[in-house]
């Protein structure tokens, strides 16, 4: 993703502006399946953003090895400065790098999240993210899911359209994102072998987040 410098400088409005948009409900999606990781012990979390979603996993997974990967260093910095702040900062580790060409050790983790972030490629690009991850997770490693979907039909889907073009066109404005369109992740992590065993739907469909276990 060629988008390092346009998410810096969204870095200190992100949250603000999420939550102006659709209150806490893609807080709530990325939290709500946290707890089925608490039991790993090496997890990883892609585009983690501010670091509140591996504060949150440090309570629940104490013992765990975090490790935490974004492109933007303004957001590495934000995050580590919050989970110095309340003294776990040692159990998480940051690794700045594009998604595009990130390549974790094979069966390094057992549990990992992709919270928001498969959006921002297109379907080539999460097919890759989704087999490099893929080799990363040793068997029975539960893969959380939670990103913008298009509802099936009807005002459900026509508000979701609306919101989706608005939401691409303000990050190509701001990052330089080169996707307009919202890729088919999950029917891609399908294809890989990806099972979806839980499911809650928010803001009429058009956010989801799931539990996805490999066949």
């Amino acid at each position: 993703m060629s988008t390092r410098r346009g998410f810096d400088r969204l870095a200190r409005w992100y949250r603000p502006l999420e939550f102006a948009a659709f209150g806490s409900d893609l807080e709530r999606a990325r939290f709500e399946y946290l707890d089925r990781l608490a039991g790993c012990r090496d997890i990883l979390l892609l585009g983690e953003g501010d670091g509140r979603c591996a504060e949150r996993m440090a309570a629940i997974a104490p013992g765990a090895r975090i490790v935490c990967v974004d492109s933007s260093p303004e957001m590495i910095r934000r995050a580590k400065r919050r989970l110095d702040a309340r003294g776990v900062g040692a159990q998480v580790s940051f690794v700045l790098a594009d998604l595009c060409t990130f390549v974790p050790a094979d069966q390094s983790f057992d549990g990992i999240a992709t919270l928001f972030v498969l959006d921002c490629f297109d379907a080539e690009g999460v097919e890759s993210i989704i087999a490099r991850m893929g080799h990363a997770l040793r068997p029975g490693a539960p893969w959380l899911f939670a990103d913008f979907v298009m509802p099936p039909g009807g005002f459900a889907r026509l508000r979701a359209r609306a919101w989706l073009s608005l939401l691409y066109a303000f990050f190509r404005w701001e990052t330089a994102l080169s996707v307009s369109s919202l890729p088919p992740s999950e029917a891609l992590l399908e294809r890989a072998g990806w099972r979806r065993t839980e499911r809650l739907e928010l803001q009429m469909g058009l956010v989801r987040s799931a539990v996805l276990m490999r066949s």
